[in-house]
């Protein structure tokens, strides 16, 4: 069903703009981009219908016709696939800086996290150097990864007894969440010292979990808005409204986190990432605001 709706309003922006095209004075002949190879394109729409419903397997199939370095239209948007490890590497490390500041889905737009996000931000400003030293000294430093590796045997731990009494009961085990609620544990103990969620649970703890996992599910939708950007000014699939549903139901527990953190008088302070983070935010809240932590948080759980 969903599949259809999205075909059909796919289909209905299609014959919109051919119509604005046809209706458009000809601007004269176009210079061609110099651009790597790809499938040819239909009018309007480019390539997404290849994409298919797996579009990682479609991908991986088309690089094998056009190689590691690819060109696909996407509606209004043009998209340079990489595929191999060798040019991946050269896109993410040696030109990096180049490439930092490329297209954002429009989900990501939700709250402004875009204009926050250390992972959406390009790597040119000093905003984003301050945020990437700000986690690399406080979360994945050597040192505190090192101090960690107790916790991740822990949390292995808890996944290895819940599987083994599963089986002991004879009970079913969905591999994905359980290792989706261990990961998330994992990083919520790093950040909050406390778990989010419990392993063959149903109660009312999972709910930060299932908001996570919902974000994740909206976030990877395809969206027409992100292959024509004209599109944003309606949302026509509702995907940014859920995404600013999400995250602002995200951000609600993070500010109650925040409150009973900052209402402990406790003279041994947790060592975990959001101790850290108020420190910096009491010293100048300024440059490090509420709202910069919490977009920050958000980052962090996401990936």
């Amino acid at each position: 069903m969903e599949l259809a709706l999205t075909l059909f309003l796919l289909l209905s922006v299609a014959a919109w703009l051919w119509l604005l095209r046809v209706l458009k004075p000809n601007p004269g002949p176009r210079k061609s981009a110099n651009l790597p190879p790809g499938p040819n394109s239909l009018p309007i729409i480019g390539n997404i219908l290849e994409l298919g419903e797996k579009p990682h397997q479609s991908l991986a199939k088309l690089s094998k016709i056009y190689g590691p370095l690819m060109r696909l239209k996407l509606g209004t948007m043009t998209a340079v696939v990489v595929s191999s490890p060798e040019t991946a590497r050269l896109v993410l490390q040696k030109y990096d800086q180049v490439f930092s500041s490329r297209t954002h889905v429009e989900a990501m737009r939700a709250l402004d996290h875009d204009k926050h996000s250390v992972s959406q931000l390009p790597t040119v400003g000093n905003r984003w150097r301050k945020l990437r030293k700000l986690c690399k000294e406080n979360m994945f430093s050597v040192q505190r990864l090192d101090g960690s590796q107790g916790l991740r045997r822990e949390k292995w731990r808890n996944l290895h007894d819940y599987v083994k009494e599963c089986c002991v009961n004879g009970q079913g085990v969905d591999i994905g969440r359980a290792a989706f609620t261990t990961s998330l544990n994992l990083m919520s103990e790093a950040l909050f010292s406390m778990d989010f969620a419990a392993l063959g649970s149903a109660d009312s703890s999972q709910e930060f979990r299932d908001i996570v996992w919902g974000v994740m599910a909206v976030v990877g939708k395809p969206n027409l808005a992100d292959y024509y950007p004209l599109l944003r000014l309606v949302d026509p699939q509702g995907i940014l409204r859920e995404t600013t549903f999400y995250f602002n139901k995200c951000f609600a527990i993070f500010d109650e986190i925040i409150r009973q953190r900052l209402q402990i008088s406790d003279p041994t302070p947790k060592n975990d990432m959001l101790e850290a983070l108020l420190e910096i935010n009491q010293k100048n809240e300024a440059e490090f605001s509420f709202s910069d932590m919490k977009h920050l948080l958000l980052v962090l759980i996401l990936n």
